[in-house]
């Protein structure tokens, strides 16, 4: 029981550090060069991917063992796509407005390397808990660094949070001045290139 529960818990916690789909394996980066121009986008998009990841690998755990090995990818896809349309169809009715801003970038997430990658690489040969667990750190691995990078490139770029200004008039005033680099894609990689370059200092890689 305890090497079940040391397993899962690896299973989640491992991308949320020691293995981060973007900072460490450096996947996902055109949604986090396109998604992380506003806050409020990236942590629907971290949701939405997580929700995903998630919910892929533990059906497709479930399914693993009645999957022709031959066309083990046709079936990764189609389940992958079918949750994509429900996640989508959900923003649409709930959230249009983000769902707009978002545009295609939710519907992208099927050729998303985490999501694939995730579904090939651990839910085809692991439990179900474990493989949901996986998806779940993947996808909240990879939301993590969304949002700092959304959060950085909002506040240098527009001056604001979740769309709210936080940077005093005075500061305007006094000759301040929005870095206009952060709202465009070299600021995204910059940033990110930064949090990479932090994570594996700390972790000595």
């Amino acid at each position: 029981m305890s090497i079940q529960k040391s397993g899962a818990f690896k299973a989640l916690a491992d991308p949320l550090w020691r293995n981060n789909p973007i900072s460490i394996q450096i996947l996902g980066i055109c949604s986090a060069l396109a998604v992380t121009t506003q806050l409020k986008t990236a942590i629907v998009m971290s949701i939405s991917l997580t929700l995903v990841v998630g919910f892929s690998s533990l059906i497709l755990s479930i399914m693993r063992h009645w999957i022709p090995r031959n066309i083990r990818i046709i079936v990764e896809l189609a389940v992958i796509a079918t949750l994509v349309i429900l996640t989508d169809e959900l923003l649409r009715a709930f959230f249009y407005d983000v769902s707009k801003q978002l545009s295609v970038f939710v519907g992208l997430i099927i050729t998303n390397c985490i999501v694939m990658g995730r579904a090939e690489t651990f839910a085809l040969g692991h439990p179900p808990i474990e493989s949901f667990l996986d998806g779940i750190g993947s996808g909240a691995g990879y939301g993590m660094v969304l949002i700092a990078v959304a959060f950085v490139r909002e506040l240098l770029g527009a001056g604001k949070i979740l769309g709210i200004d936080v940077i005093p008039e005075a500061l305007y005033a006094a000759g301040y001045q929005n870095m206009g680099i952060m709202v465009l894609a070299p600021g995204a990689f910059i940033v990110i290139g930064l949090l990479a370059w932090l994570q594996n200092s700390l972790t000595g890689k």
